[in-house]
């Protein structure tokens, strides 16, 4: 193989291209990306870079408010990867017949492999959004709310209480903004944690004084004035919250429609098997956009794990390894660092082994039968470190090789 095109400039696009190059592939690389942006970080976004804290922290999320601090890669090693970059780039469509990936403006990339990390997009609200109203998923959209909260105290409503949604609520409370949390279910991350542990976790936010709405939905938003700034949210029971600037936080869609009339089969995700391959020859998917396994998966630890698989099966030209790492998760809210690794079943029963939740510190295990599935901490790192490595021992290991 003597080119590949890497479509994603993000997270699970950048391992792509390292990955490449530490196996051994010296051929032409483009990587293609539609933010103008270089790789980084996107985990600091909702918590250190919109507060504006600069304090180091431990973990794959420890940096700070300056934005040199969010790139994923110096300029050092971007030169060593030895690749094309195609930045503020957009990729329309993907013509299988042509080894070729449409870009806009009506230019055309040929090559030979194609690897697809293309991420995720927010969902939206349905109807208009006035002034004010956001969503967090790109350094441009952190950098737009983030002058928007320094305009002065906000009425901020946060729309979704699941990772995102919970890290800007506390983040917004940090600032000394009023906030309100809108969620639709009865409790928040109830199908990652249960309801017990979900419960501990939504405690979290009155613990602050943010105030959680559960059970209820956005019907419209409210705007006034000659901008037609936001000024209230209009819930499904017919309440009106005051608003000055609104978060959604609603989750995400894989970025998958430039790929609609390409052939590849595709189902909320980019569909491969269990070592990132697609139906079509030559064709990887990783990340966000990827459904590997019959799993799309939306979290750091599998953007970064992915593409190592991906690449060797591209370069080998059909499947010879597989991804079956351990999932793994964590978040920042309100000073309380949340981690769970595993694969809960609603019926998994949670035990707290040390600690308590009452002081909001503790570690907890899942089990079903005499078999443990998951972990669950809260601000207990290195205990919850020690049971995450046990359950990746229990595991599958990552890679196998098939005949």
């Amino acid at each position: 193989m003597k080119s590949v095109a890497v479509i994603g400039a993000s997270l699970a696009g950048l391992y792509a291209a390292r990955a490449l190059r530490s196996q051994g592939f010296d051929g032409r690389l483009v990587i293609v990306g539609e933010e103008p942006h270089r790789p980084y970080d996107r985990p600091p976004l909702s918590k250190d870079f919109l507060t504006g804290a600069t304090g180091d922290q431990d973990g794959p999320d420890r940096n700070g408010a300056d934005e040199d601090r969010l790139a994923l890669a110096d300029a050092e090693e971007l030169a060593g990867l030895d690749a094309e970059w195609l930045l503020g780039t957009r990729a329309t469509g993907l013509d299988t017949g042509g080894r070729a990936v449409l870009l806009d403006g009506g230019r055309s990339l040929v090559t030979e492999g194609v690897v697809i990390a293309t991420g995720a997009t927010p969902r939206r609200l349905p109807g208009p959004s006035p002034t004010g109203t956001h969503t967090l998923r790109t350094l441009d959209d952190a950098r737009a709310l983030r002058a928007d909260l320094a305009r002065g105290p906000a009425e901020v409503v946060v729309i979704g209480a699941g990772f995102i949604g919970a890290e800007v609520a506390s983040s917004c409370a940090a600032l000394g903004h009023r906030v309100t949390v809108i969620e639709a279910a009865p409790l928040p991350l109830v199908p990652q944690l249960g309801d017990e542990m979900a419960g501990v976790c939504a405690a979290l936010h009155g613990d602050h004084g943010v105030r959680l709405l559960t059970g209820t939905g956005v019907a419209r938003l409210h705007g006034a004035g000659p901008d037609g700034r936001v000024t209230g949210v209009e819930l499904t029971d017919g309440r009106l919250l005051p608003a000055s600037v609104v978060v959604v936080g609603i989750g995400v869609r894989p970025r998958t429609d430039w790929l609609a009339d390409s052939g590849l089969p595709l189902a909320d995700g980019v569909l491969c098997d269990a070592g990132c391959v697609t139906a079509l020859p030559r064709i990887v998917a990783v990340g966000d956009a990827a459904r590997v396994g019959g799993i799309r998966a939306e979290h750091w630890t599998s953007a970064t794990e992915q593409p190592a698989i991906a690449v060797r099966n591209l370069l080998a030209g059909h499947t010879v390894a597989t991804h079956r790492a351990v999932p793994y998760f964590w978040s920042d809210q309100y000073g309380v660092r949340i981690q769970f690794a595993g694969r809960r079943l609603p019926d998994d029963t949670p035990e707290i082994l040390e600690g308590s939740p009452d002081d909001r510190s503790f570690l907890a295990r899942y089990s079903r039968g005499e078999r443990t599935t998951a972990v669950l901490a809260l601000n207990r790192p290195r205990p919850f470190l020690r049971l995450r490595r046990e359950l990746t021992r229990g595991a599958r290991p990552v890679s196998s090789e098939t005949p």
